[in-house]
């Protein structure tokens, strides 16, 4: 028999239902953890008056670090929030009669009432569900990345990423996400315009308690540029503490002048399209703010492919010394 002693295995080295049963035994200690069906759960924190709903996929949580906590789980329990994740096997949009249940009774009970402040957080699928879910909780905060509208093919059949899942049914309860973001105080959407199909879903959204806030060069990963940008964690303690909206993301945004990896991203973007002018201004721009050998080592081929067409870059280029 294991003596009661023994070191707790760290969550990294867990088993998926080794870590299931960690993350239930959580919800115990700190409030409860509800299965929901064969392929989702629910784990709430009960903290403070202030509620954080996050929709998270197993895999996104423990791809997320040594913790591999729930995101919202963390971001909540720092600022001493409530919280309440809905944990998925896989991504199912949340699609399921045993998750509209366990909402339906949420309501009966006035949970949400007992919070002065909810907000709804989600990413792709998981955002999705965040909107969807939403209308449980009126004059909620939604702040949803690159969420689809629907899988319904009738509406969406032009988004061919998921076609192994229009058997889900979207048109019944908690159907149609945009619909359902009619009761809330403010949701913010966000999405890179350059994803097309992203954009097609975010338009599908656009309401007047709708922000859309185009990530320009986050991609097809934005919540991963906005963990880079450490702008992530940042915005939902904003949200939960009434105080975030377009202004505050535009300037959290702004730190990615300073991302290598953003940076990277525009540069690739900008000499794939044939752009070798605004590459090499891109470079420059890096270098003249920051130490970027990277950026240093390219410039000099495209100032050289700049001057064989006879359109060079203007003057030289003060560069930064060496640190």
């Amino acid at each position: 028999m294991d003596s009661i002693l023994e070191p707790r295995k760290p969550m990294r080295e867990m088993s998926d239902s080794e870590w299931k049963r960690q993350i239930a035994e959580l919800g115990e200690e700190e409030g409860y953890y509800e299965p929901l069906g064969p392929a989702h759960g629910a784990l709430f924190a009960d903290r403070g008056p202030v509620l954080l709903v996050s929709f998270e996929s197993r895999g996104a949580i423990r791809s997320r670090g040594e913790g591999q906590m729930p995101l919202g789980y963390a971001v909540a329990e720092t600022a001493d929030h409530s919280s309440l994740t809905l944990i998925s096997d896989r991504d199912t949009w949340f699609r399921d009669p045993a998750v509209y249940a366990f909402f339906d009774r949420l309501v009966d009970d006035g949970f949400f009432e007992d919070f002065d402040r909810v907000v709804f957080y989600g990413v792709g699928p998981c955002g999705y569900a965040a909107a969807a879910f939403s209308v449980v909780a009126p004059g909620a905060t939604v702040i949803a990345i690159q969420p689809q509208a629907t899988l319904e093919p009738r509406l969406t059949g032009w988004d061919d990423r998921f076609t192994e899942m229009r058997r889900l049914c979207f048109t019944d309860r908690y159907g149609f996400a945009p619909d359902m973001l009619e009761g809330v105080g403010r949701a913010y959407v966000l999405f890179d315009p350059a994803v097309t199909l992203d954009a097609m879903h975010a338009a599908l959204m656009a309401r007047p308690w709708v922000e859309l806030l185009a990530c320009f060069g986050a991609g097809s990963t934005v919540e991963r540029m906005l963990t880079d940008l450490d702008v992530l964690e940042t915005m939902l303690t904003q949200a939960c503490a009434g105080s975030f909206d377009a202004m505050s993301f535009w300037r959290l945004y702004r730190t990615r002048r300073t991302s290598g990896r953003y940076l990277r991203h525009r540069l690739a973007h900008l000499e794939g399209a044939g752009r070798t002018y605004l590459a090499a201004m891109l470079c420059r721009n890096a270098l003249r703010r920051m130490n970027a050998p990277r950026f240093r080592a390219r410039l000099g081929p495209l100032e050289e492919t700049l001057a064989a067409k006879g359109t060079p870059l203007p003057g030289p280029l003060p560069l930064p010394r060496e640190i």
